[in-house]
Protein backbone atom coordinates (compact mmCIF):
# COMPACT_ATOMS: atom_id res chain seq x y z
CA UNK A 1 0.00 0.00 0.00
CA UNK A 2 2.84 2.33 1.26
CA UNK A 3 4.67 1.68 -2.27
CA UNK A 4 1.50 2.34 -4.39
CA UNK A 5 1.50 5.53 -2.88
CA UNK A 6 4.88 6.28 -3.24
CA UNK A 7 4.52 5.74 -6.77
CA UNK A 8 1.64 7.77 -7.25
CA UNK A 9 3.32 10.65 -6.15
CA UNK A 10 6.39 9.95 -7.93
CA UNK A 11 3.91 9.99 -11.38
CA UNK A 12 1.36 12.89 -10.77
CA UNK A 13 1.72 16.41 -12.66
CA UNK A 14 3.46 18.84 -10.34
CA UNK A 15 2.11 22.16 -10.36
CA UNK A 16 3.49 25.96 -9.94
CA UNK A 17 0.20 27.81 -8.56
CA UNK A 18 0.08 31.51 -7.79
CA UNK A 19 -2.54 33.70 -5.99
CA UNK A 20 -5.66 35.65 -7.30
CA UNK A 21 -6.15 38.97 -5.95
CA UNK A 22 -7.97 38.35 -2.31
CA UNK A 23 -10.78 40.72 -4.00
CA UNK A 24 -12.04 38.78 -6.42
CA UNK A 25 -12.54 36.05 -4.25
CA UNK A 26 -15.96 36.46 -3.87
CA UNK A 27 -17.61 36.55 -6.83
CA UNK A 28 -19.59 33.88 -8.91
CA UNK A 29 -17.14 30.94 -9.58
CA UNK A 30 -14.02 33.04 -8.20
CA UNK A 31 -10.55 31.12 -7.63
CA UNK A 32 -8.20 31.74 -4.65
CA UNK A 33 -5.72 30.42 -7.41
CA UNK A 34 -4.74 29.69 -10.75
CA UNK A 35 -1.99 26.73 -11.37
CA UNK A 36 0.23 25.82 -14.80
CA UNK A 37 1.81 22.18 -14.84
CA UNK A 38 5.39 22.19 -13.38
CA UNK A 39 7.73 21.52 -15.84
CA UNK A 40 10.91 23.50 -15.15
CA UNK A 41 13.81 21.04 -15.21
CA UNK A 42 16.26 22.76 -12.87
CA UNK A 43 18.18 20.46 -10.57
CA UNK A 44 21.10 20.74 -8.29
CA UNK A 45 23.63 19.63 -10.99
CA UNK A 46 22.71 22.80 -12.88
CA UNK A 47 22.33 25.23 -9.75
CA UNK A 48 25.78 27.36 -9.58
CA UNK A 49 26.87 26.65 -6.13
CA UNK A 50 29.84 25.18 -4.12
CA UNK A 51 30.26 21.47 -4.24
CA UNK A 52 29.76 21.22 -0.25
CA UNK A 53 27.17 23.36 0.03
CA UNK A 54 25.17 21.36 -2.51
CA UNK A 55 25.89 18.14 -1.02
CA UNK A 56 24.76 19.79 2.46
CA UNK A 57 21.29 21.17 1.46
CA UNK A 58 20.61 17.80 -0.43
CA UNK A 59 21.49 15.75 2.78
CA UNK A 60 19.41 18.36 4.65
CA UNK A 61 16.39 18.05 2.45
CA UNK A 62 16.35 14.09 2.32
CA UNK A 63 16.47 14.21 6.42
CA UNK A 64 13.43 16.33 6.20
CA UNK A 65 11.30 14.21 3.43
CA UNK A 66 11.98 11.49 6.51
CA UNK A 67 11.44 13.66 9.22
CA UNK A 68 7.65 12.70 9.90
CA UNK A 69 8.73 10.91 13.11
CA UNK A 70 11.39 12.81 14.41
CA UNK A 71 8.64 16.33 13.91
CA UNK A 72 6.06 14.47 15.58
CA UNK A 73 8.19 13.53 18.43
CA UNK A 74 9.57 16.98 19.40
CA UNK A 75 5.94 18.00 19.21
CA UNK A 76 6.34 20.47 16.07
CA UNK A 77 4.85 20.86 12.63
CA UNK A 78 6.68 19.34 9.76
CA UNK A 79 8.01 22.12 7.96
CA UNK A 80 11.09 23.81 7.41
CA UNK A 81 12.03 27.15 6.32
CA UNK A 82 14.62 28.63 4.23
CA UNK A 83 15.58 31.84 3.63
CA UNK A 84 18.07 32.38 0.05
CA UNK A 85 19.76 35.93 0.17
CA UNK A 86 22.18 37.33 -1.87
CA UNK A 87 22.61 39.73 -4.95
CA UNK A 88 20.11 39.85 -7.99
CA UNK A 89 20.94 36.95 -10.25
CA UNK A 90 22.30 34.41 -8.53
CA UNK A 91 20.16 31.61 -8.86
CA UNK A 92 18.02 31.79 -6.16
CA UNK A 93 14.95 31.32 -8.38
CA UNK A 94 16.37 28.31 -9.85
CA UNK A 95 17.56 27.26 -6.26
CA UNK A 96 13.92 26.84 -5.71
CA UNK A 97 12.73 24.94 -8.63
CA UNK A 98 15.96 22.86 -8.12
CA UNK A 99 14.76 22.09 -4.31
CA UNK A 100 11.17 21.62 -5.60
CA UNK A 101 12.14 18.88 -8.52
CA UNK A 102 14.36 16.58 -5.96
CA UNK A 103 11.53 16.44 -3.57
CA UNK A 104 8.97 16.13 -5.71
CA UNK A 105 6.80 19.16 -4.34
CA UNK A 106 4.07 21.51 -5.97
CA UNK A 107 4.95 25.19 -5.59
CA UNK A 108 2.75 27.73 -4.49
CA UNK A 109 4.45 31.42 -5.53
CA UNK A 110 2.77 33.78 -3.20
CA UNK A 111 2.01 37.35 -4.36
CA UNK A 112 1.80 39.57 -0.76
CA UNK A 113 0.72 42.49 -2.48
CA UNK A 114 -2.83 40.94 -3.84
CA UNK A 115 -3.86 39.76 -0.16
CA UNK A 116 -5.73 42.46 1.27
CA UNK A 117 -5.75 41.13 5.24
CA UNK A 118 -3.90 38.64 7.37
CA UNK A 119 -7.37 36.84 7.08
CA UNK A 120 -6.98 36.41 3.48
CA UNK A 121 -3.11 35.04 4.24
CA UNK A 122 -4.77 32.36 6.59
CA UNK A 123 -7.30 31.12 4.22
CA UNK A 124 -4.25 31.00 1.61
CA UNK A 125 -2.52 28.60 3.77
CA UNK A 126 -5.45 26.45 5.02
CA UNK A 127 -5.75 25.73 1.69
CA UNK A 128 -2.06 24.92 0.59
CA UNK A 129 -1.61 21.12 0.61
CA UNK A 130 1.14 19.07 1.84
CA UNK A 131 4.55 18.41 -0.32
CA UNK A 132 4.34 21.92 -1.08
CA UNK A 133 7.13 24.61 -1.36
CA UNK A 134 5.41 28.05 -0.59
CA UNK A 135 7.58 30.51 -2.04
CA UNK A 136 7.79 34.46 -1.11
CA UNK A 137 10.04 36.21 -3.48
CA UNK A 138 12.05 39.46 -2.78
CA UNK A 139 9.92 40.22 0.49
CA UNK A 140 12.16 43.06 1.21
CA UNK A 141 10.14 44.59 -1.01
CA UNK A 142 6.56 42.65 -0.15
CA UNK A 143 4.93 45.52 1.78
CA UNK A 144 5.91 47.08 4.83
CA UNK A 145 7.84 44.08 6.28
CA UNK A 146 10.99 45.55 6.08
CA UNK A 147 13.77 47.31 8.46
CA UNK A 148 13.52 46.71 12.44
CA UNK A 149 9.90 47.87 14.27
CA UNK A 150 10.05 51.20 15.43
CA UNK A 151 9.00 51.57 19.37
CA UNK A 152 6.28 53.99 19.47
CA UNK A 153 4.62 55.77 22.56
CA UNK A 154 1.00 55.27 23.13
CA UNK A 155 0.20 58.76 21.33
CA UNK A 156 2.35 57.93 18.45
CA UNK A 157 0.24 54.87 17.73
CA UNK A 158 -2.89 56.25 18.17
CA UNK A 159 -1.66 58.82 15.65
CA UNK A 160 -0.32 55.73 13.14
CA UNK A 161 -4.02 53.76 13.91
CA UNK A 162 -5.91 57.24 12.78
CA UNK A 163 -3.63 57.47 9.28
CA UNK A 164 -4.33 53.74 8.46
CA UNK A 165 -8.18 54.33 9.08
CA UNK A 166 -8.20 57.55 6.89
CA UNK A 167 -6.86 55.10 4.03
CA UNK A 168 -9.45 53.27 1.57
CA UNK A 169 -10.24 50.02 2.78
CA UNK A 170 -9.44 48.88 -0.87
CA UNK A 171 -6.63 51.06 -1.27
CA UNK A 172 -3.92 48.37 -0.93
CA UNK A 173 -3.19 45.38 1.26
CA UNK A 174 -2.82 45.39 4.79
CA UNK A 175 -1.22 42.25 5.76
CA UNK A 176 0.95 42.88 8.43
CA UNK A 177 4.34 41.80 9.77
CA UNK A 178 2.37 40.37 12.62
CA UNK A 179 0.16 38.10 9.90
CA UNK A 180 3.01 37.05 8.41
CA UNK A 181 5.34 35.94 11.22
CA UNK A 182 1.67 33.84 12.32
CA UNK A 183 1.33 32.91 8.95
CA UNK A 184 4.77 30.98 9.32
CA UNK A 185 4.81 29.29 12.53
CA UNK A 186 1.66 30.56 14.20
CA UNK A 187 -0.87 27.98 15.01
CA UNK A 188 -2.33 27.78 11.58
CA UNK A 189 0.65 26.81 9.85
CA UNK A 190 0.63 23.48 11.22
CA UNK A 191 -2.50 22.92 9.08
CA UNK A 192 -0.92 20.63 6.52
CA UNK A 193 2.38 18.27 7.32
CA UNK A 194 5.21 18.53 4.80
CA UNK A 195 5.78 21.84 3.48
CA UNK A 196 9.04 24.00 3.19
CA UNK A 197 8.78 27.82 3.53
CA UNK A 198 10.68 30.09 1.22
CA UNK A 199 11.61 33.43 1.01
CA UNK A 200 14.03 35.40 -1.03
CA UNK A 201 15.79 38.45 -1.20
CA UNK A 202 18.36 40.77 -2.64
CA UNK A 203 19.02 42.66 0.84
CA UNK A 204 18.69 40.89 4.01
CA UNK A 205 19.86 43.41 6.08
CA UNK A 206 16.37 45.28 5.14
CA UNK A 207 14.59 42.33 6.91
CA UNK A 208 12.79 42.24 10.30
CA UNK A 209 15.38 40.08 12.39
CA UNK A 210 11.92 38.69 13.69
CA UNK A 211 10.37 37.68 9.91
CA UNK A 212 14.09 35.51 9.34
CA UNK A 213 15.18 34.37 13.06
CA UNK A 214 16.19 31.06 13.73
CA UNK A 215 13.37 28.62 13.83
CA UNK A 216 11.36 30.32 11.69
CA UNK A 217 13.79 30.12 9.15
CA UNK A 218 15.79 27.42 9.76
CA UNK A 219 18.28 27.63 6.97
CA UNK A 220 20.01 30.47 5.92
CA UNK A 221 21.72 30.10 2.72
CA UNK A 222 24.08 32.82 0.39
CA UNK A 223 23.56 32.93 -2.67
CA UNK A 224 26.11 35.18 -3.65
CA UNK A 225 29.43 35.41 -7.10
CA UNK A 226 30.70 32.15 -7.71
CA UNK A 227 34.27 30.21 -6.95
CA UNK A 228 36.53 28.78 -9.50
CA UNK A 229 34.84 25.11 -8.28
CA UNK A 230 31.19 26.48 -8.89
CA UNK A 231 31.77 28.18 -11.89
CA UNK A 232 33.00 24.64 -13.03
CA UNK A 233 29.03 24.28 -13.49
CA UNK A 234 28.03 26.59 -15.98
CA UNK A 235 31.27 25.89 -17.69
CA UNK A 236 29.77 22.36 -18.43
CA UNK A 237 26.39 23.36 -18.86
CA UNK A 238 26.31 26.06 -20.94
CA UNK A 239 29.92 25.37 -23.07
CA UNK A 240 30.38 21.43 -22.57
CA UNK A 241 33.26 22.49 -21.29
CA UNK A 242 34.50 19.54 -18.36
CA UNK A 243 37.47 18.88 -19.15
CA UNK A 244 40.31 22.19 -19.23
CA UNK A 245 43.95 22.20 -18.37
CA UNK A 246 43.26 25.03 -15.53
CA UNK A 247 40.55 22.69 -13.91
Amino acid sequence: MAEGKAVTVRNRQRKLFTNNPSSNWHGYRSKVRNHVLFVLPASFDTVVMEPGKRKENLDELDTFRRGKEYYANVGKAWKRGYLLYGPPGMDKSTTVTAMANHMDYDIYDLELTTVKTNSDLKRLLIETMSKSIILIEDIDCSLELTGKRKQMSKKDEEESEKKKLRKKKDESSRVTLSGLLNFNDGLWSASTGERLVVFTTNHIEKLDPALIRRGRMDKHIEMSYCSFEAFKVPAKNYLAISMHWTF
